[in-house]
């Protein structure tokens, strides 16, 4: 009998094993739940590249890459991790890869998790060679990495194709911030709190503000960028699935299935941006030089176009923000304003919930709009929550202050598991709760093609702004003409 907390026995085959994202979160979520004994003895994790190079070197590769991306290693644990590893080198393009594959895992009778973190365009390609060496059984199950596709149709093709081989409660859609602690934390403080849910609500909230900033730009991913944009990276996926936690109605039970019935339902009920909205309620920025702090001070930084591989004449965003609004009855008049960006002043990510002023000012106060209670939930840097509150200055005057009113668990662990951990764990066990389903994915799609489509369609480049502030000044103007203010203005 396995304890609680440990997965089932597992094959995990990870697709893009020397890739940006198995290094930087990949490998180190697998080695902290080993670390943590989360990892069943029987677990092994098959590393599949397109290189031929041998295990040890693989090995030396991550090792380097662990230090590089400060995972804390532990010599001697790392050493029983890795011998979970195995490598196999392959085109992913090519049949011969997966008969040696197939070959591999013979015999094997535990679930199977095909991991994809690679190109959405080669998950139809994976899926039937998977198909036709036999490998896929009743145990397998297939992570895919977001964007996938590019716009609805695409999208719609890619998913189809999957869904020849693969049955949909096999297929496993990840968007690795819906795995972050603060955004379980959400839940609880919604639903587990009469005091939250009672008041979340049109009637007592005045909007709701949702970033994820960036200072880094680019970096060596100007290949992959320069077809997707922060569009399509951040705000069709990330951030609407934050919206969605944000704004659902209870589910029924925390099975899958309940819960991921409450997020279509939002998706569904985001108002359409079409016609004049799309230049009201949309702002597409691109970044110029500028000065971006760092720990070793300031840094001058390039612009967007001048970036290694993109060309001068790109019109790729690398910000966006939008006014979203929810035609039902809780939310209705309640604005989202979601915004996401590249090289902007600080790395972030946050989901703020600003409720309406008091009615009836009994006391001196500064600012009333700025005092007015606001719950904060913060992904990163660090993560929490925080509740805003007005309290009496001491002294002889009945004068009001803000002040924050931190909901971070004192005891909790030093170390906060990262999303990818929760995640992995939670597709080897089998677990679809965090994970998207096809309506839920293709509803988003289908929201964000108007916005894409009239962008193809209109001769106008992004808007540029300096790298090292909070994006263009109409992002600015998105909530100042509403009366409101972003979140670092406050």
């Amino acid at each position: 009998m396995r304890m609680p907390d440990v997965t089932e026995p597992f094959d995990l085959v990870l697709f893009g094993a020397s890739g940006d994202l198995a290094l930087r979160k990949l490998i180190p979520a697998l080695y902290y739940l080993h670390l943590d004994g989360r990892l069943h003895e029987e677990g092994r994790i098959w590393a599949v590249t397109r290189s031929t190079t041998n295990l040890e070197s693989y090995l030396e590769h991550i090792k380097q890459a662990a230090h590089q991306y400060g995972t804390e290693v532990e010599p001697k644990i790392w050493q029983s991790f890795i011998r979970r590893i195995r490598h196999i080198g392959m085109d992913l393009d090519k049949a011969s890869g997966y008969a040696k594959l197939a070959k591999k895992l013979q015999g094997a009778n535990q679930r199977c998790v095909f991991y994809c973190a690679v190109h959405s365009r080669l998950y139809p390609e994976i899926s039937e060679q998977l198909f036709a060496q036999n490998i896929i059984n009743e145990h397998s199950i297939i992570v895919l990495e977001k964007p996938i596709g590019s716009d609805y149709q695409s999208g719609q093709a890619i998913n189809r194709r999957v869904a020849e081989f693969f049955d949909e409660s096999q297929i496993y859609r990840i968007d690795h911030y819906l795995g972050k602690e603060t955004v379980q934390n959400l839940l609880a403080l919604r639903f587990a709190n009469s005091i939250f849910e009672h008041q979340w609500n049109q009637r007592y909230i005045d909007h709701v503000q949702i970033t994820i900033s960036e200072t880094v730009g680019v970096e060596q991913r100007a290949g992959f960028y320069e077809g997707t944009g922060a569009l399509r990276d951040m705000l069709q996926n990330h951030l609407l699935q934050l919206l969605c936690m944000t704004a659902m109605e209870p589910p029924s039970s925390m099975a899958p299935e309940s819960v991921r019935d409450e997020k279509v339902k939002v998706i569904k009920a985001l108002k359409p941006i079409v016609g004049d909205d799309l230049l009201d309620k949309v702002v597409r920025g691109q970044y110029e030089a500028g000065l971006i702090q760092t720990k070793d001070g300031n840094e001058m930084v390039p612009r967007y176009r001048d970036e290694p591989g993109v060309s001068q004449d790109s019109y790729t965003d690398t910000f966006v923000a939008v006014k979203a609004e929810i035609d039902n009855w809780r939310w209705a008049g309640v604005p989202f304003y979601l915004r996401t960006g590249k090289r902007l002043a600080e790395r972030s990510c946050e989901i703020v919930i600003q409720f309406k002023e008091v009615p009836h000012s009994l006391f001196e106060m500064q600012n009333k709009k700025t005092m007015a209670n606001k719950l904060v939930f913060r992904l990163q840097p660090d993560e929490g929550v925080r509740l805003q509150m007005c309290e009496k200055r001491i002294g002889n005057h009945m004068q009001v202050r803000p002040m924050t009113l931190s909901l971070n668990n004192a005891g909790q662990k030093k170390r906060v598991p990262d999303a990818y951990e929760r995640l992995l764990a939670d597709a080897i066990n089998g677990n679809a709760t965090l994970f998207l389903r096809e309506d839920e994915l293709m509803s988003a799609w289908q929201w964000a093609d108007p916005i894409l489509q009239f962008w193809q369609q209109a001769d106008q480049r992004p808007e540029p702004y300096n790298s090292g502030s909070w994006g263009p000044a109409a992002s600015t103007l998105l909530l100042a003409k509403d009366g409101r203010l972003w979140q670092e203005n406050n």
